[in-house]
C-alpha cells in the first residue's frame, strides 16, 4: 500500500480525511493520536480544566468520550484547517 500523496489528501473533504484518520488509528490502537485531535477542538478547554483531583478521573473520561463523539457530523469552525492539517499529516505518515 503506498502513502497517500498530500496533494491527493488535500482533494479530499475533511469528513473523508477524518473517517480515514480515524481508521487508521484505530487499526494501530494509535490512542495518542485520538487525544490529540481531542486537544484541539472548542470544547478541550472544558475537559483539561477539572481539578485533577482523583476522583475527576470519571467526569474527564466522559469529556473527552462527548468531545470525541462531537467531532462525528459536526462542523468544526474554526478548528477546521487545524484538524484538516493533522488528518493529511497523519494519513501521510507510513
Amino acid at each position: 500500500m503506498t502513502t497517500p500523496s498530500f496533494a491527493e489528501l488535500d482533494a479530499l473533504p475533511t469528513e473523508v480525511l477524518r473517517e480515514r484518520a480515524f481508521a487508521k488509528a484505530r487499526e494501530h490502537h494509535d490512542v495518542k493520536f485520538y487525544w490529540s485531535v481531542l486537544q484541539h477542538l472548542p470544547d478541550a478547554d472544558e475537559a483539561a480544566s477539572l481539578d485533577g483531583a482523583p476522583n475527576s478521573i470519571g467526569p474527564t473520561v466522559d469529556e473527552a468520550v462527548a468531545l470525541f463523539r462531537e467531532l462525528d457530523g459536526r462542523d468544526l469552525g474554526e478548528q477546521e484547517p487545524l484538524l484538516r492539517a493533522a488528518f493529511i499529516d497523519y494519513l501521510g505518515r507510513q
